[in-house]
């Protein structure tokens, strides 16, 4: 996969549980919002203030998004990137990720998404997913086991 240039970039981390990928795209030059459950904040905003620069903080913003809810908080289509690491492992939750990443995501929004295709119901995800956008496995770490895949809306040809 070729690099990308983060800098000044807008970014919305979806699950992002310890912050870790949220936290290398501000050091990279992003904006970032990084995204959990409530439960999940605190530990998160702590990690943010421990492994942030004070200088880069202000481009590192916590807030509470569980999918599917109070989509509003979030303005449409803004975000330049959608990251989530390790995030399809519930299918209950399939239906509630993809109306949130439609809902996040313009026709210029990349989605990059890291995950392990360990069992049928992460196909199942992979085929919701491609039913609503473009999908490429970009990358795979055979050592690991883990797809990095890119996702954008699919152009409609319809839509003249």
């Amino acid at each position: 996969m070729e690099g990308i240039d983060l800098r000044d970039r807008s970014v919305i981390e979806l699950g992002a549980g310890t912050g870790l990928l949220g936290i290398v795209a501000t050091l990279l030059g992003a904006r970032v919002t990084m995204t959990d459950r409530e439960a999940a904040l605190e530990f998160l905003e702590s990690n943010v203030q421990a492994n942030l620069p004070s200088e880069l903080r202000p481009r590192a913003v916590v807030k509470e998004l569980t999918w599917g809810k109070d989509l509003d908080n979030f303005p449409p289509g803004a975000f330049d990137f959608v990251l989530g690491a390790d995030i399809v492992y519930l299918e209950e939750t399939f239906a509630e990720l993809l109306q949130t990443l439609e809902h996040l995501c313009s026709e210029q929004t990349v989605i990059l998404l890291a995950c392990r295709i360990r069992y049928e119901r992460d196909h199942k995800f992979l085929k919701m997913l491609r039913d609503r956008f473009s999908v490429y496995e970009v990358h795979y770490d055979s050592s690991k086991d883990v797809h990095i895949y890119k996702a954008q809306r699919s152009s409609r040809k319809d839509d003249f």
